[in-house]
């Protein structure tokens, strides 16, 4: 397979093309996003010993997938879903002790202690959100240029021949 002007495309972008690419409304993003931190959340509790690093070097690919896999139309729900989805899947790696209340405080204080994480991921959704977005209205402009191109076009002088018979140029009247 080669690109359009004759280049050879490289491995890594024919492995990318290989890729399912779903195309999530806004709500299925952000479902999609709290499942998958969820999943990532309980088998990081389960195999790894609820270790904040797997925890969060896991939260960057899912950020991107969901600012990927999102609907243009719904491209601004992306950086807004994936800290609820950080939110949602650090509860099991917590460690919350004591009821709903120690839960919740256990969670709260995760968020606090791995913000880092969470505005990485927020940062990696809203880049790639913003270029998706700046692509699609540029394509939108030159879409809508060269319709207009295509509509009127080039203007050239009317020829006399093309004036109906017995009919002389008006002239501006002096007013």
């Amino acid at each position: 397979m080669s690109a359009p002007a004759g280049r050879p495309v490289s491995p890594a972008v024919l492995a990318l093309r290989r890729l399912p690419n779903p195309r999530l409304t806004g709500i299925g993003a952000g479902l999609f996003a709290a499942a998958a931190m969820f999943l990532v959340g309980c088998l990081d509790r389960l195999l790894f010993d609820d270790s904040a690093a797997v925890f969060g070097v896991l939260f960057l690919p899912v950020s991107a997938l969901t600012a990927l896999w999102v609907r243009p139309a719904d491209l601004v729900t992306a950086p807004i879903s994936v800290p609820i989805a950080f939110a949602v899947g650090v509860a099991p790696i917590s460690g919350g002790a004591g009821g709903f209340g120690g839960q919740a405080m256990a969670v709260v204080t995760a968020l606090a202690v791995h913000a880092g994480w969470l505005y990485g991921g927020t940062l990696v959704a809203g880049l790639i959100a913003s270029v998706r977005k700046v692509r699609l209205m540029r394509a939108r402009q030159r879409r809508m240029m060269l319709a207009a191109q295509t509509a009127r076009p080039a203007a050239a002088p009317p020829s006399p021949a093309a004036r109906p018979a017995g009919r002389a140029p008006r002239r501006p009247s002096r007013r």
